[in-house]
């Protein structure tokens, strides 16, 4: 990244300017903007995400506000309710509470002497489904936003259900938010208060898993704040932005085609990263075309921002598998709009154990594959949301085609690409009242090597309705239908696609309550793939983005070394089965303010054997915060069990003051299965 240091416009900061609520409370908020804004009024842009803009975020943060704020803007920072030096308490994900606030924090803005009365909302992940959400409320100054990796569907395309089979990131990302709602605010900027503060959170706190595991179906739990309830909501111009090897992949497009305002989508080769640091590269010139966004939607600069395609996308070239890469070869492809013109559905039928090709399609016969999987399937599938640290992509997928129905090409006589979601069409039966297909499709090289290209699951009692879901009727066929996740992939002459089922993928989705036979009918089941020509000419006109620049971060002293580990073990002495996930940011100092900071995150899922009722995940933080005079850490623990008929969840929470336990409390709860 190239750092800059000279921008069009001087600026100042404000490191913590309190908001006021309608009930009182005040919310934290670090503003950068220009210096001549006190007599010249400039448009605002809103950041509102809970992770503690005093510490966790500051050099991240130190890279973009005071760049875009450079060229002319306001950037506010605003923790939310409950989280760094904002009053309150944090209860769960996107309340009503929470958007509440944030129609408040735009409105308070909208009258600061400063602002001119436009505002936008941009972020990543929390920050971009603050945006989208807010944005469907039509607070009255927003004018547009910027999103990255996101999603539209909080049920069916966020990190807690997928095809209405839990993954295990429900339980990581409450564990995330176990801890981070819990952290004390800074005494150097609340003051004497701020044990009151910590008390009231640690007070509030509950496992939000609890929650989660309460709403296995798609109720209103998860339609509050889905765009997808009425994409007519959002009336505002959107900026969409996701990475390929991320969860929140298939959002930009479905955004595309299902909203009629402005827009535009990119999609890169990256996890979930903002564009300008993306990994895997090419990272790209992010914060200059969100500049141009802002210059056009907030200032009324013509400046071209709506010209060329609505989306731009990485096209992927064929890899070997490994679990991280630090750039993925491709090109910048094109597409004018969404659906796009250039892309067809190539239908290839399951045939003879192969897929055939599109014209073998009327020779399909009758018959019948069957599978079981061990649970071991799936222990290199890598995250449900890539952050690229530690290596967390898929490994190759030879061994979990061993305990998979596999499917595949003859060797390729010429290069295809892909763009969109492959969809897979199966008729199936099962031995079990409740069973899984999960499918994947991988690019296999001639030496034998398999990367996963793309994967979808299915719960297969949620075949019809993600509402009210049915258990199956043992022996019976059904047609079911199952999309992958959307991807943009090249495979090369002589390699194969190979499209692999099975009945479990752990410990990346949870498994069914017990074991299932599935049969596969061969007969009209088939894989569509969506085909793009290598060869648009369009495609060899886009202009390059710019290298990746923002303003220098700043000093951070490392005072402990980070520590990255994902270790698969196997005792073939009792069969127990472990992934272990370290995430251990070591301790570091923040100059500017003198705080120390210590992160360590480890996530374990364990299995023996082929018992369902053994599966076990663990999630658990340590977060320390201290100078001089203040040493605080906060330890937080999340296991999670089940068997055919319950969940159960035990967890605890400590809080320490100089060492001595100040806070501890217990849950032991248990929540009753549903068919997942």
């Amino acid at each position: 990244m190239r750092y800059v240091d000279q921008l069009p416009c001087a600026i100042q900061e404000e490191k913590h300017v309190t908001i006021p609520m309608e009930d009182g409370v005040k919310l934290s908020a670090r503003i950068w903007r220009p210096t001549a804004s006190d007599a010249e009024p400039v448009p605002a842009v809103l950041e509102y995400i809970p992770y503690r803009k005093n510490d966790l975020t500051s050099t991240r943060d130190a890279i973009h506000h005071p760049y875009i704020a450079g060229h002319g803007y306001a950037c506010v920072r605003v923790d939310l309710r409950g989280t760094g030096e904002s009053e309150g308490v944090l209860l769960d994900e996107y309340l009503e509470q929470e958007q509440r606030d944030a129609e408040a924090v735009l409105a308070w803005i909208a009258e600061q002497p400063w602002c001119d009365g436009n505002t936008g909302m941009m972020g990543i992940s929390w920050g971009a489904f603050a945006a989208l959400q807010t944005a469907a409320r039509r607070p009255p100054s927003l004018r547009a936003i910027c999103i990255a990796s996101f999603t539209d569907d909080r049920y069916a395309d966020d990190m807690h259900y997928l095809g209405g089979a839990m993954l295990s990131d429900n339980l990581a990302e409450a564990g995330t938010m176990f801890a981070y709602a819990t952290c004390p605010p800074d005494p150097a900027v609340v003051g004497e208060r701020w044990r009151e503060m910590w008390r009231e959170r640690l007070d509030a706190a509950r496992p939000w898993v609890l929650e989660w595991l309460r709403h296995p179906e798609r109720d209103e739990y998860w339609r509050h704040a889905s765009l997808s309830e009425d994409y007519s909501a959002l009336r505002c111009p959107v900026l969409a932005s996701s990475g390929w090897a991320d969860g929140y992949s298939n959002a930009v497009t479905r955004l595309l085609s299902r909203v009629d305002v402005p827009r535009k989508g990119l999609i890169g080769p990256w996890s979930h990263k903002l564009p300008h640091l993306g990994e895997p590269g090419p990272a790209i010139g992010y914060l200059q075309e969100v500049v141009r966004w802002w210059d056009h939607w907030l200032k009324g600069a013509d400046n071209g921002v709506m010209d060329g395609p609505m989306l731009r996308t990485w096209m992927q070239e064929s890899v070997p598998p490994s679990t991280s890469y630090e750039e993925r070869p491709g090109r910048w492809v094109g597409e004018p709009s969404w659906p796009s013109p250039h892309v067809g559905e190539t239908v290839l039928p399951l045939r003879a154990g192969n897929l055939g090709r599109p014209e073998e399609l009327a020779d399909q016969e009758e018959r019948v594959h069957t599978v079981q999987s061990p649970l071991s399937v799936g222990q290199f599938a890598g995250k449900w949301a890539s952050y690229n640290a530690p290596p967390d992509l898929p490994y190759d997928q030879r061994e979990e085609d061993g305990g998979s129905l596999v499917f595949q090409t003859e060797p390729l006589d010429g290069r295809v690409e892909i763009l969109g979601a492959p969809v897979v069409s199966v008729e199936v039966s099962a031995d079990a009242p409740v069973a899984q297909l999960n499918v994947r499709l991988s690019d296999v090289a001639p030496d034998g090597r398999s990367t996963r290209v793309t994967y979808g699951v299915l719960n297969l009692t949620h075949r019809d309705s993600q509402e009210a879901p049915e258990a199956l009727e043992p022996g019976r066929r059904y047609r079911v239908r199952v999309p992958l996740h959307s991807v943009a992939q090249a495979f090369p002459p002589g390699h194969r696609i190979r499209l692999s089922l099975s009945t479990s993928y752990w410990p990346l989705v949870w498994p069914a309550p017990a074991p299932a036979l599935l049969s596969v009918y061969e007969k009209g089941s088939t894989l569509t793939l969506p085909v793009r020509p290598d060869d648009v000419p369009e495609d060899k006109s886009l202009p390059p983005f710019g290298e990746p620049e923002g303003c220098a971060p700043p000093a951070v002293t490392r005072l402990s070394e980070p520590e990255q580990a994902w270790t698969v073990s196997r005792d073939l002495v009792n069969y127990r089965s472990v992934l272990d996930i370290v995430k251990d940011r070591g301790l570091q100092r923040y100059e500017d303010n003198g705080i120390e900071t210590g992160l360590r995150a480890c996530e374990q899922y364990s299995w023996t054997g082929e018992d369902f009722g053994s599966v076990r995940g663990e999630s658990a933080w340590e977060m320390r915060f201290r100078r001089p005079d203040w040493d605080v850490r906060v330890e937080t623990r999340t296991v999670l069990t089940s068997d055919e008929h319950a969940f159960h969840v035990d967890a605890t929470l400590d809080g320490y003051e100089d060492g001595r336990r100040v806070f501890s409390r217990t849950w032991n709860e248990e929540i009753p299965r549903q068919i997942v």
